[in-house]
């Protein structure tokens, strides 16, 4: 086993000294000597701070704990509430009016609006086809989603179904009709698109349509009289029109269309947090290996699909030549921003010169900027920031110290690593409640650094019932969603961002569609997302990142932010409302059952992947079999919930034991044809993952704000422990 790297008063594991001194420093021009004292240094410095913020949370949840166990029910006294959470510190007075400065922002995140991927960087082929879904099929992503219904011969069959075919092309064309319309025609009947004198037309018949508005046509490729691709544009976002005669689909095409290409994901966060399982530092070194790879632009993924031996590499940029024959080039990849993890957790990668592993977050944010230098300095073969600035997105702080805290780090960061001050960005999560009522602050004091705040309702909801949990039970999940505090806080969130002038420098986002298979029901609603004023809003697959592109194309984002600066504010007594259940025993037994049972089931289906097979971010069939997508944030929501039921004697102890053997009992039967995959049921008491769920559960009271990452860590350390054995 190669030893550990020790450099002044620090010990790198072996892996990460490898991967630093071998492979990151050479390629940004730093040597070992330099790096790593300026790195002690600086993990000298905001170490007693970070331990200080983690102290200052623990002190106001334990004084909020003890004024709701004095004022428990649904009947405490508002304002007294408010007073006393003023009066502690908790709620700080709001900020005069300003305008955030923040400069060098690439258009994706400043001036256009569309959807946003989140993605594991820990899983390669995963980043790379999220980096990739900057395009995507629409034809692909209707025919083989359920949006397309499979009624009247239009299944999805093994091969092309022409039925279903047509149906997908219909849709497509009345889509194009509707954001690029044609003078005295539809799209459907086009026999042939072609490109006079610098416009676009469109032949019908014996006549020749132009476009309603000239200036969505953007360019074409091939020739001009009988172009391979036409690109039009609407809302900044790119449509492309692939003509191919000779294809299977082009070929029964009046006008020769093969497909319909959006640009979809403009914007893909490359995430280090809650969609990932890193426990230690060789989980760390191979995130921090993707990102290089990303950043250098030769990220690329060995598999076998069908048989085939396949490999997955970044996409190159896209060249079309504009209405006057100009050469025109856009990005064929997502603007890439990394999630750093928060504050909370430390890892065995250094240790610091106290014998202290240090904190993660400080880790993140030193180890992935000094990657995203090689973009910065233009070493990217592809490129990603054009503005020249390196996007880091923040999870999980707890009001204005917090955001102070993160962007002093990365200004000695940039000092570390001879960077231009400001060039590292930060992305706010509004998650956390004490953020959420301190926004405007939060981001005053972010004000030139800021690209990025957005609500996250599955953490939120964590930290809403942690804050509240002595006040009493819970609101049930399916009536939290329509509960007081919730509607506020999203509006909250969108009126302050615009507020503070975030429009045409940051994104204004909105949270993740946790259904990948039900893809229809997100097209009918995911539209509330644009609609509320976002410009940004997270989807879990390119294939969603396709169709959500539709609803930024139907709705004009930045005139909808305009109308909203027009809103009244949100009440504070509306986003302090703790969503207590008015009487608890109107729920009844049953009902209890099915919530425990559900809550259970999902932790167990999470927590199963993430400890024994290290998969952060999972796929989970709910207790009614439908496939979830699941990452920390919905296991806060799930442990918290039944230790705040459980807590106020909504059930009992022994019932959750029996909840647990039981859907652990259903959890092995749903992954039965996983050939990785390790039952629960048969050994409970054996089961490293069984045992984390009963932690998560029996301990989240005393966890700090409900966070799972304590338990989860532990547990997962320890089942690699007993594997190396």
């Amino acid at each position: 086993m190669t030893e550990d790297f020790e450099t002044g008063g620090l010990r790198v594991a072996a892996e990460l000294a490898t991967f630093v001194n071998g492979e990151l420093l050479p390629e940004i021009g730093l040597g070992q000597a330099e790096f790593w004292s300026g790195f002690e240094s600086l993990i000298d410095e905001f170490t007693p701070r970070n331990e200080e913020l983690l102290a200052e949370r623990d002190r106001l949840q334990q004084q909020i704990d003890d004024w709701h166990h004095q004022n428990q029910g649904p009947d405490y006294d508002r304002d007294a509430y408010e007073a006393f959470l003023r009066e502690i510190g908790y709620l700080q007075e709001e900020p005069e009016d300003f305008t955030i400065s923040t400069a060098g922002v690439d258009s994706e995140i400043a001036s256009i609006a569309g959807p946003q991927l989140v993605v594991p960087v820990k899983n390669a082929r995963f980043a790379i086809n999220a980096a990739n879904a900057r395009w995507g099929s629409l034809y692909d992503a209707l025919y083989g989603s359920d949006v397309i219904p499979e009624d009247d011969g239009a299944g999805r069959t093994g091969g092309y179904n022409p039925v279903r075919g047509q149906r997908v092309i219909d849709r497509v064309r009345a889509l194009l009709d509707e954001i690029c319309p044609l003078q005295g025609a539809s799209h459907a009947n086009v026999g042939q698109y072609r490109i006079e004198g610098g416009a676009l037309v469109a032949q019908a018949g014996d006549s020749a349509h132009g476009l309603q508005d000239p200036s969505r046509f953007a360019g074409y490729q091939g020739s001009a009289a009988e172009p391979s691709a036409v690109l039009l544009v609407n809302h900044g976002l790119h449509i492309e029109i692939r003509i191919d005669r000779g294809s299977e689909v082009g070929a029964g095409d009046p006008a020769g269309i093969s497909d319909v290409v959006l640009e979809a994901a403009i914007t893909t966060i490359q995430d280090c947090e809650d969609s990932v399982a890193a426990v230690d530092a060789a989980d760390k070194t191979e995130i921090y290996r993707n990102w290089l790879g990303l950043m250098r632009g030769d990220l690329a993924e060995n598999f076998i699909k069908d048989g085939t031996p396949m490999t997955r590499t970044l996409a190159e940029g896209r060249e079309y030549l504009g209405p006057a024959g100009e050469l025109l080039r856009l990005p064929g990849r997502s603007l890439l921003l990394v999630r750093n993890v928060g504050h909370l957790m430390r890892n065995n990668a250094i240790y610091d010169s106290r014998g202290r592993q240090v904190f993660e977050g400080v880790m993140d944010a030193v180890m992935t900027s000094a990657v995203a230098c090689i973009d910065i300095a233009g070493r990217n073969r592809l490129g990603n920031s054009r503005g020249g600035s390196i996007y880091i997105v923040k999870p999980k702080m707890h009001g204005p110290d917090e955001v102070r805290f993160s962007c002093q780090l990365f200004a000695a960061v940039e000092e570390l690593l001879g960077l231009e001050p400001l060039t590292i960005k930060v992305g706010i999560m509004d998650e956390e409640r004490r953020t959420t009522i301190n926004l405007k602050r939060c981001i005053l004091e972010a004000r030139d650094r800021v690209v990025f705040i957005n609500t996250g309702f599955l953490d939120r909801t964590g930290d809403e019932i942690h804050t509240g949990m002595h006040g009493g039970a819970m609101l049930p999940r399916d009536e939290m969603r329509a509960s007081t505090w919730i509607g506020a806080y999203e509006d909250h969130n969108v009126n302050t961002g615009l507020a503070c002038g975030l429009p045409g420098r940051a994104q204004i986002g909105k949270g993740m569609w946790p259904m990948p298979d039900l893809m229809a029901a997100m097209v009918e609603q995911k539209v509330a997302h644009p609609l509320a004023g976002a410009n940004t809003a997270w989807v879990p697959s390119p294939t969603a990142a396709v169709l959500h592109a539709m609803h930024y194309h139907r709705v004009d984002v930045f005139a909808v932010q305009r109308e909203l600066r027009k809103r009244a504010p949100v009440a504070m007594a509306d986003l302090l409302s703790v969503p207590l259940i008015p009487d608890p025993a109107s729920l009844g037994a049953e009902r209890i059952q099915r919530e425990l049972d559900n809550n259970i089931q999902g932790i167990l289906g999470y927590v199963v992947r993430w400890i024994d097979q290290g998969v952060g971010c999972s796929k989970v069939p709910n207790i009614d079999h439908v496939a979830l997508m699941e990452d920390r944030a919905t296991l806060r929501i799930s442990s918290q919930y039944v230790a705040n039921w459980l807590h106020h004697g909504l059930c009992r102890e022994e019932q959750v034991e029996e909840s647990l053997l039981r859907m652990a009992a259903v959890v092995d039967g749903q992954n039965a044809a996983d050939p990785l995959y390790e039952p629960m049921a048969p050994n409970p008491a054996g089961s490293f993952a069984f045992q984390a769920a009963r932690d998560l559960i029996f301990q989240s009271v005393r966890e700090p704000n409900g966070y799972t990452e304590p338990a989860l860590h532990r547990v997962r350390l320890a089942k690699k422990q007993s594997a190396r054995q």
